[in-house]
């Protein structure tokens, strides 16, 4: 058994130790098997971990549930990945909360070209069914993956359209991997896993309690380059993940819906507050994503730093290094700048002409430095 591997998921058995703790762990010590061989009193100084921590760290005694839970997912056919794993998703490396380990059961491509996240109210009308089969319809010639929480409503429907479409799709859980909620929606689990899949950060048996379910709503807009919300009330899980899309500086869209129905009021509160923008199909998705034509090879410009500052300079250099074209987040990630610098980086960048902004929170480096 790899003792890298085993002694990362001993961490996550650790009371008192969530995704922060974690990182700071591996990212003080150097790894995760060194975290277990350092003294306790140094293990102490490191910010947040207190006494009864640094005494559950040195007793051991995590490694034993992450034997079994090894065992179990190889029963079970589930794949751990780990934040520090080459094929952990590119689009949540960027985020600071996102988690550290992800369980992943079926057959799936979280780094897929284009993705999109598609939530909305438990309770969904016959408009919101048209809105899902006009909009998962209108990109099946994109391809792209289709992410929701396989919840009643509209995620259920949008993974059964994602599937009859041919389209993958996969479903964010709130409980683990292999306790299907609602157990009625097991069927299209099962079809899911054969294109897409089931992912949680939760280990395997645990039930879907309601705590879980906020949680795993940054997953979604984590993985989603544009984030779509069919139909919503005035509260609820897919108004959290919008507003957690938001703060990850992701595109989020909404149907609009009418005056004075409960299920609109979401969707509505959203465009109205420039929280969303307006959709009335598939269309207005693609040409706002800038999916509707593909991006032209133009030569890269060469660069002459001199008169921009250091983050400045690493930024272009970046984007001149990539292609000259990057995702946001894609580009925190590459240039290790968190993604609010990155953004107001950025904004100078375009005043100055040096980067030009394109829909989809694409950045496209546009002039030489003479």
């Amino acid at each position: 058994m790899d003792q890298s591997r085993l002694s990362l998921l001993a961490l996550h058995f650790i009371p008192g130790l969530g995704d922060y703790l974690i990182r700071q762990l591996v990212g003080y010590c150097g790894s995760a098997e060194k975290v277990f061989q350092t003294p306790r009193g140094k293990l102490q100084k490191i910010p947040g971990i207190g006494r009864k921590t640094a005494m559950l760290i040195q007793t051991g005694s995590a490694f034993a549930r992450a034997e079994q839970e090894i065992r179990k997912c190889e029963r079970n056919n589930v794949t751990l990945v780990f934040f520090t794993d080459a094929n952990y998703p590119r689009r949540l490396r960027s985020i600071d909360d996102a988690p550290t380990l992800l369980y992943l059961k079926g057959n799936m491509d979280l780094d897929a070209a284009k993705t999109v996240g598609i939530v909305g109210t438990r309770r969904s009308t016959n408009y919101g069914r048209h809105c899902i089969e006009e909009l998962v319809n209108g990109l099946k010639p994109l391809k792209p993956l289709i992410v929701s929480g396989l919840a009643y409503g509209i995620d259920i429907l949008a993974h059964r359209q994602a599937l009859d479409c041919g389209l993958p799709t996969v479903g964010i859980l709130g409980s683990g991997v292999d306790v299907i909620y609602p157990s009625v929606h097991r069927e299209v689990a099962m079809r899911m896993e054969a294109e897409g899949g089931l992912v949680s950060e939760l280990p395997l048996g645990t039930k879907p309690d309601a705590h879980n379910f906020p949680a795993r709503n940054r997953i979604i807009a984590g993985l989603s380059d544009a984030l779509v919300v069919v139909e919503a009330g005035e509260t609820g899980g897919a108004l959290i993940t919008a507003d957690i899309a938001n703060s990850y500086n992701k595109d989020v869209f909404a149907f609009p819906g009418n005056i004075g129905q409960s299920y609109s009021y979401g969707c509505n509160q959203l465009i109205k507050t420039n929280k969303a923008s307006l959709i009335t199909s598939s269309a207005d998705l693609e040409y706002m994503m800038n999916w509707n034509q593909e991006s032209p090879q133009e030569p890269q410009p060469s660069l002459n730093l001199d008169e921009f500052e250091e983050t400045e300079r690493k930024v272009l250099l970046t984007l001149h290094e990539n292609g000259g074209t990057l995702v946001i987040d894609e580009l925190s990630w590459k240039s290790n700048l968190p993604i609010p610098q990155l953004a107001s980086i950025l904004l100078t960048l375009e005043f100055r002409g040096a980067v030009q902004s394109l829909p989809g929170k694409l950045f496209r480096l546009v002039r030489s430095r003479k």
